[in-house]
């Protein structure tokens, strides 16, 4: 009996654990990786003169959920979280502020490419997800 008990309380105290998950959303490291994502692929659909790094992006979508496995979410949790109309606005929204703070006016394809190429300059995540024509 005391066996059984205390597999029981083993069995409630990690599914507490599992229950205890942040959303992904809350993980910064994938959650930043994400927003830096989005604003590079921004950059690259409104500014006709730079190009994605395909092959980078690919890696830090790896690399990413690779992390997320690790902290014990499921392929069907990531999937929701990339899916979800909610964190899609979510991210639109924070990507755009962003990119006003960093002087784009909407509709200026210029001030998007000036952008663009002072994250390349910087060498940030985002510039290495972007490369000039």
């Amino acid at each position: 009996m005391r066996k059984v008990i205390l597999s029981l309380s083993i069995l409630a105290l990690s599914a507490g654990a599992v229950a205890a998950k942040p959303k992904l959303r809350d993980v910064p490291r994938i959650d930043d990786a994400v927003f830096d994502v989005a604003v590079a692929d921004r950059i690259r659909k409104k500014c006709p003169s730079i190009n994605p790094r395909v092959v980078k992006a690919y890696a830090l979508y790896r690399e990413t959920r690779k992390h997320a496995r690790s902290l014990g979410y499921t392929d069907d949790e990531i999937e929701a979280y990339g899916d979800s109309d909610a964190e899609k606005a979510r991210m639109r929204a924070k990507g755009e502020a962003y990119l006003r703070a960093q002087g784009v006016v909407a509709g200026d394809a210029q001030s998007y490419c000036a952008v663009g190429r002072k994250e390349i300059q910087k060498a940030s995540r985002i510039g290495s997800l972007l490369k000039e024509k």
